[in-house]
């Protein structure tokens, strides 16, 4: 198949199973995978126009939605850091795109600075993970142990592994929710954060993904799981929904500049990737909470050198 707008030549099914490959692997993290589609589109089918960075967020818009569904029939959705992140996220988005323009028409520099934070983010998420290095808050600690107690205690019962994954009592309970802090109970256990500190967070990333095109994801990600200590359960869905607000608000921007995506390629990639995110957002309450951080710390070490390497090369 033909697509006339990137000059791509390829089955029409090559996108939908890479891409819900992609997204299976990388929503259980609550990065929707974009940031690896775009290599893949640019060095495997050869789009290296700049249409493939509005097709890479049509692949968002499409694909991120089957995700969310999920994460919220599962009541693993933290609805007030998904309301403070997308607060923060949109404006963020605008003024990155602002900045872009007016003083970063080669921002080379500050993506060589992005590299080197999520670099840190994402050794420092590895490092925790590794035998006798678990730094995580004493809630995350008693989670991971409640979760192997309840394989031990299915593999007793004679059930099959399949089955031991969460609970249908572990969903996101709201507490408290104002302008200073956010309060939720998740399986037993109580967690805090400060609404300014994850406003300000999200703002950053808006900007980021206003002056590079991408959702965000797997940037505030890292940050709520390492910096803040919240369980990747609990802050998956927000994340996602952060990246489908850049993406809506990055696609608009593209279009005002009259760069148009591949629209049937970003659709096909996205039909992939919808399916893809439905299953990683279902298949993540029968991970252990060690084995998602460390493809969370893989994913975003891989997009630190990504970024680290493009300032060099």
């Amino acid at each position: 198949m033909y697509f006339p707008i990137s000059g791509v030549e390829v089955s029409p099914f090559v996108p939908v199973i890479i891409a819900f490959l992609v997204a299976a692997i990388t929503t259980s993290a609550g990065v929707s995978g974009a940031f690896l589609l775009l290599p893949f589109q640019m060095s495997v089918l050869g789009f290296t126009s700049p249409a493939v960075s509005p097709t890479n967020l049509v692949y968002n818009i499409v694909a991120i939605p089957g995700g969310l569904y999920r994460f919220i029939k599962d009541q693993r959705m933290a609805w007030p850091l998904f309301w403070v992140i997308i607060l923060g996220t949109l404006p963020g988005v605008f003024l990155g795109a602002w900045i872009r323009v007016e003083y970063l028409p080669e921002p080379q520099a500050f993506k060589f600075f992005v590299g080197l934070v999520l670099l840190y983010l994402g050794g420092r998420i590895l490092y925790e993970v590794t035998g006798g290095a678990v730094k995580s808050k004493k809630q995350n600690q008693a989670l991971n142990k409640k979760f192997q107690a309840r394989i031990k205690q299915l593999k007793k019962e004679g059930q099959s592994k399949m089955a031991a994954g969460l609970p249908a009592e572990a969903v996101v309970v709201t507490k408290t929710f104002s302008v200073d802090k956010i309060e939720y109970t998740f399986w037993g256990e109580t967690f805090f954060i400060n609404t300014k500190a994850i406003f300000a967070l999200a703002l950053v990333v808006g900007v980021i993904g206003g002056i590079y095109g991408i959702g965000g994801g797997a940037i505030i990600a890292p940050f709520l799981v390492s910096v803040f200590g919240l369980p990747v359960y609990t802050v998956a869905a927000a994340a996602l929904a952060g990246t489908f607000v850049a993406s809506v608000v990055g696609l608009a921007a593209f279009s005002m500049l009259s760069v148009s995506p591949d629209w049937m390629l970003g659709l096909l990639f996205g039909i992939g990737g919808l399916a893809g995110t439905y299953c990683g957002a279902y298949f993540q309450k029968y991970l252990p909470e060690r084995i998602i951080r460390t493809i969370l710390g893989f994913l975003v070490t891989f997009l630190a050198i990504k970024y680290i390497g493009q300032f060099f090369f």
